[in-house]
């Protein structure tokens, strides 16, 4: 398991803790807090840190989801200089939520077209 791996890993075990007990403002709050780096990132760190999330993810002991994947993206992203957005939006028929990372206005850990196909509620 590479090092960026094991960061991807050990951010999703801080978002869990989050979401496990159902405690959605102090995600929020982690992620409002969570300062972008000072050094401009490498655009190809991106799509590795985008990786190390898949691969953490497949190693998690359960199920992850769209906001635990995206917002321990966010982090991770911010951590390395990008001014990454955590969305989340939702479409009504059928009814569906959904969240996503973009920076600079690109999605960038889901299929480019998703945020036509949700309504953007927020973004942290």
């Amino acid at each position: 398991m590479s090092l960026l791996t094991l960061k991807a890993y050990t951010e999703m075990i801080r978002i869990d803790f989050c979401l496990s007990r159902k405690d959605f403002a102090g995600m929020y709050e982690r992620l409002r807090r969570t300062p972008v780096g000072a050094a401009p990132g490498n655009p190809d760190a991106i799509e590795a840190i985008g990786g190390a999330v898949d691969r953490a993810s497949v190693w998690y002991w359960k199920q992850v989801s769209c906001l635990h994947r995206s917002a321990a993206t966010t982090c991770l992203l911010r951590t390395a200089g990008f001014a990454a957005q955590l969305v989340i939006g939702a479409q009504t028929v059928p009814f569906q939520a959904h969240a996503w990372v973009e920076v600079d206005g690109k999605v960038v850990n889901d299929k480019p077209y998703v945020a036509e196909l949700y309504a953007v509620l927020d973004r942290c």
